[in-house]
């Protein structure tokens, strides 16, 4: 059985920010489980008796070679994806970088890593990386990260 397919999967995200601000965003690859070719914040699949923020600091090891400080919960998408016959949960959380530059450590799964400024993202976004973009800017308009600092 395949979670997110035979059942409701539950996928974990992060986003990543650096000391300028700046997001951490991934290109899809050939090998992704879904929605191929288009930039996400990352994330991964949740494993059976596994915690959310244990997924996520497990997912960025794995796949970028990276520590992170899981922070905040930034919300929770509902993540359809009736072309390709998928159903996911996904909490995505504020984060911020440890240790380690980010590499590709599983490239068919991933075709590309950058960092973008807010104003900069590409265009060609997941489902679910639109929806936190967009929870994200509510919440800056909400509370200035300067705030947030003090």
């Amino acid at each position: 059985m395949r979670r997110g397919v035979d059942y409701i999967g539950v996928g974990v995200g992060a986003v990543i920010l650096d000391d300028g601000g700046r997001l951490f965003l991934a290109l899809r690859g050939p090998a992704a489980k879904n929605e191929r070719g288009l930039w996400e914040f990352p994330g991964g699949s949740v494993e059976f008796g596994e915690r959310l923020a244990d997924a996520l600091r497990r997912e960025m090891t794995e796949e970028y070679g990276v520590e992170i400080e899981v922070g905040d919960l930034l919300d929770v998408v509902d993540h359809l994806l009736p072309a390709e016959g998928q159903h996911w949960v996904s909490p995505t959380f504020i984060c911020r970088l440890i240790s380690g530059e980010p590499t590709i450590r599983e490239p068919g799964k991933c075709a590309a890593i950058g960092w973008f400024a807010l104003d900069e993202l590409p265009a060609q976004l997941t489902v679910v990386t639109q929806a936190n973009l967009a929870h994200y800017r509510q919440r800056l308009q909400q509370r200035p990260l300067d705030s947030e600092a003090a």
